[in-house]
């Protein structure tokens, strides 16, 4: 700890990201290595070797590995780093410790879209939908909610060509309430079946993970997660206050928009996919800024690195547990993410912060 604390920012910065790059490697080779059937690290190699040479792959197990495992831990990577990187972008805006992407009412209008999709349209014949088209109803609904709520919070906190911070907050409150009644009112009347999938869909999974899910997911998440470093400068301005951002040449404006696009893109394509995943977009910048301190330009790629980490670890855990049936993902990363997060509260409070 004292050779750590001897070392400069710099020096801090990039022995953090490799290690947590290393640590991503080796938590995505447990994941494909772990569950009902384990896999040996020689079987990985030889199964990694086999994808990239093209061979085809005959025995069932090779092909359940890739695909299921594969695009399982695909998207436990990406949802890991879209919510924590967007958590420590909503932390650096808002100048709050307290703010994730729930604030902008993506989880909110995510979640009352896929239930309505649930229960509303569940029941309607799609015999005449195509097949692709089927699969991708609920996270295309779920996604439009995210960027419907974002877009509607938007219209309320704009004034004057200015977007206002504490209005922004207040609309969102809003949003969520009115969103989460509705998901109450459409589970009160939703049959057994339909209850059923809004109770995965609000736990958060990735059971259903698929390479077409990937896919889709894959370019909103990767425009987050290399966009949001770009504007470190401009949120570490943006610690001082706005006033004093805009006296040091940044556009805050133009910060505000960015960075919340950005935001409602990541996290909304990782929420259509995987249902509501609390406490990672939270506590991950927490871990991150324990290390290296407030620096925006490390602090943002270091939380989507250890987002991806920590999900991986919990997705491959709620697997293993409870094999061969598994927990749901969401409820894993909430009882280890709230205990984590009040034991932090409480040694800040006794710091005197």
């Amino acid at each position: 700890m004292q050779a750590w604390s001897e070392l400069s920012g710099a020096a801090k910065a990039r022995a953090l990201l490799l290690a947590l790059v290393v640590a991503l490697l080796l938590s995505f080779a447990l994941a494909l290595g772990s569950g009902v059937v384990a896999v040996p690290l020689s079987a990985l190699v030889s199964l990694a070797s086999s994808l990239v040479s093209g061979d085809a792959l005959v025995g069932v197990p090779e092909r359940v590995f890739v695909a299921i495992r594969l695009p399982r831990a695909l998207m436990a990577v990406l949802t890991g780093a879209g919510l924590g990187a967007a958590g420590a972008a909503m932390q650096g805006l808002f100048r709050n410790p307290l703010a994730d992407p729930g604030l902008m009412g993506v989880t909110a209008g995510a979640s009352l879209a896929a239930a309505l999709m649930i229960v509303l349209v569940g029941d309607l014949d799609l015999g005449a939908t195509p097949g692709a088209l089927r699969l991708f109803l609920l996270p295309c609904a779920a996604f439009l909610g995210a960027l419907g709520a974002t877009l509607l919070i938007w219209s309320f906190a704009r004034r004057g060509g200015a977007v206002r911070l504490t209005t922004l907050l207040l609309a969102g409150i809003a949003v969520n309430t009115v969103a989460f009644a509705g998901v109450g009112f459409l589970t009160s009347i939703a049959s057994d079946v339909q209850l059923r999938q809004l109770t995965s869909w609000n736990l958060g999974s990735l059971n259903g993970a698929t390479w077409g899910g990937v896919s889709v997911s894959a370019p909103f998440v990767l425009a987050c997660v290399l966009g949001l470093p770009r504007m470190g400068r401009a949120l570490n301005a943006l610690a001082l206050g706005e006033e004093d951002a805009g006296y040091l040449g940044v556009d805050v404006e133009r910060t505000k928009r960015v960075v919340l696009v950005l935001v409602a893109l990541g996290a909304g394509a990782t929420v259509a996919f995987t249902g509501t995943i609390g406490f990672i977009g939270l506590v991950v910048p927490h871990l991150v800024r324990l290390a290296v301190g407030p620096d925006q330009r490390t602090l943002l790629p270091g939380s989507a690195l250890l987002g991806a980490i920590l999900l991986t670890l919990a997705d491959t855990f709620s697997r293993v547990l409870a094999a061969p049936s598994e927990l749901p993902v969401g409820v894993v990363t909430a009882l280890l993410g709230a205990p984590f997060f009040l034991w932090l509260l409480r040694s800040a409070r006794r710091a005197g912060a």
